[in-house]
């Protein structure tokens, strides 16, 4: 059974450059995506992927509010934060706390796999300013 992906960002080209990296996996599928939080919300609950990459920064519902639904709606889905800007200590913690497992910057999508990689290990990766933390 292929592991199921959702990617809610509302860059619509962010969107589409992850689908094609994360496809090229063998046995990953993305089921589903979302352009704002209240439709990742949505989403999730419907579509109940294994992994979500959340934006941040998304109209309607941030990536953080989205997530603290998320998590009460979909506690299985493993959720992976990811923003433009440097991933701080400050909002490290408040991502922990709102549910995600993960937290990486749009810089690379090797990144991005790697942290779905350590998610799908039931590990945490939080790239905090330049360093990734990996438990």
């Amino acid at each position: 059974m292929p592991v199921r992906i959702l990617i809610a960002d509302d860059d619509v080209s962010i969107r589409y450059l992850l689908r094609r990296i994360l496809e090229e996996r063998p046995g990953w599928e993305v089921c589903g995506e979302a352009s704002n939080g209240n439709d990742a919300v949505a989403k999730i609950k419907q579509l109940a992927p294994d992994l979500a990459i959340i934006d941040l920064a998304m109209p309607d519902k941030n990536g953080i509010e989205a997530a603290r639904q998320i998590l009460s709606v979909s506690p299985l889905t493993a959720m992976l934060l990811l923003t433009v800007q440097e991933v701080s200590a400050e909002l490290a913690r408040a991502a922990r706390e709102a549910g995600f497992r993960g937290a990486v910057t749009k810089g690379s999508g090797r990144e991005v796999v790697t942290a779905l990689e350590t998610l799908l290990d039931k590990g945490t990766m939080f790239q905090v300013e330049g360093s990734a933390e990996r438990a």
